[in-house]
Order: C-alpha cells, then structure tokens, then sequence
C-alpha cells in the first residue's frame, strides 16, 4: 500500500498523463485563423449537458462523506456551486448559461439540447458511482480530482478558455465560468485528493481510485471524440489535406 503522499502524486501523476487538449478537436477549436463557430457551440452544449449534472455529484459527496472534515470542505465546494458567493459571482450554472449567450445560443437551443451517446457514458459513470454504495472514493476520484482536474490544463501558458477568447472575440466576463473554475479547482483538486488519501486504507481502494480517474479522463476524451465523429471532422482534415 502506498503512503499517503506517494498516493497523491501518482494520482496527480495520472491526470497529467490523460490530457484531453491532446484532442484533434481541440486543433479546429482554436484555430485563430479559421474560427469554428458551430464547433464551439457544439462542443460547449455538450459541456452543458456536464455543468447541468454536476452539482449532484457534489450533492451526493457532502451527503455520504464519512471523514468530518473533509465533509466541511464539500460543504463550501457544494455552496459556491449553489451560489457563487465565494468567487462573488453567481451561481455555477447560470454562469455556463451566459457564456452560452455570449456565443449565440438562445435559451431555446440550449434547452433543448441533449447528451451525445460519448457525454451521457461519462455523465452516468459518475453518477452511479457516487450513488452507489461501497464506490464512495470511485465517484471521489472521479469527480473531485479527474473532473475538477480538467479545468486544470493549459497549451503552454495559456488557460483554454483564453486561447478561445482570443479566437471568438469574448470578454473576461463571457468566460468567468472558465475562469472562476480555473481558479478554484486548484484547491478541490487537492482537497480531493486529501480526501482519498485519508479515506483509502486498503491498497484495492487505491488501485480503484487510480483506475477510476484513469478511466473518467478517457470518458472526457471520448466525450471530445463523440463531438468530432458528430460534427463529422475527419472529413474536413482529409479535404484540407488535398
């Protein structure tokens, strides 16, 4: 069994390696020179169809946590979702819904959008594993250090979101979720993986948990992949190519 600080690191180790900007989807999207406009709406409804489900995850984490103190930190996690007091913003999910706005999509078309086959496996995962009983750090792993871990990447020094400022013309207020994210997922990271390391007494449980985070990074490239087969990208390359 690793001790606890090797626990951390290889966790740490292991979000580092399954980089999701690594993506070809991510070579359309931010294309300064030939911006994707339906791209980015697609790619970013179906992020939606994340940010919609995400406080239930965290809901469910505050709910069954055994360890007090870390049932503390979800608690304020869970209440700057709610509210965006902390970040003295708004509330998580009205924060996604105006950078939806900003980009042109009506209340309507959001509404209305629904989960690609790829987003709904990874929207399932972690919620029956965070429902589930005796999968608590799975859905810990899953959620607290593979999904907060995403807001995480950079391309070189650049945050994602600002590279795709840049390329779609948007304010620092168009983006706040990306960047309210970008800031206070450094903590939940650690918290989360804090968590695991006090919760995981057995070396099977700390097997599992690297698994799990292994596995929700490949969902979010997946999620990614289910994008570019819809929007058919391959196509473009291959035409761009002759």
């Amino acid at each position: 069994m690793l001790n606890k600080e090797t626990f951390k690191r290889e966790m740490h180790n292991i979000l580092d390696k399954h980089r999701t900007l690594g993506h070809p989807i991510f070579k359309h999207l931010m294309n300064e020179d030939n911006p994707n406009r339906e791209l980015l709406k697609t790619t970013t409804l179906q992020g939606y169809q994340l940010t919609k489900n995400f406080l239930e995850y965290i809901e469910t984490l505050f709910f069954y946590c055994p360890l007090p103190r870390h049932k503390k930190r979800l608690l304020n996690n869970m209440y700057e979702e709610e509210t965006g007091f902390l970040s003295k913003t708004k509330n998580h999910v009205a924060l996604m819904q105006d950078f939806i706005k900003a980009i042109g999509i009506s209340d309507e078309e959001r509404d209305s959008a629904i989960a690609l086959a790829s987003t709904q496996e990874l929207i399932d995962y972690r919620m029956r594993a965070c429902r589930s009983s005796g999968l608590y750090h799975i859905g810990a792993a899953a959620v607290l250090v593979a999904s907060e871990g995403q807001n995480l990447e950079t391309i070189g020094e650049d945050a994602r979101h600002n590279i795709l400022g840049k390329v779609y013309k948007l304010t620092d207020e168009d983006l706040l979720f990306f960047s309210v994210h970008q800031k206070e997922d450094v903590g939940h990271v650690e918290q989360g993986k804090s968590l695991l390391a006090d919760l995981c007494d057995t070396e099977e449980m700390q097997k599992e948990v690297l698994e799990a985070i292994e596995h929700t990074c490949r969902l979010f490239y997946n999620m990614y992949q289910g994008v570019y087969e819809h929007l058919e990208l391959e196509k473009v390359e291959q035409m761009e190519a002759v």
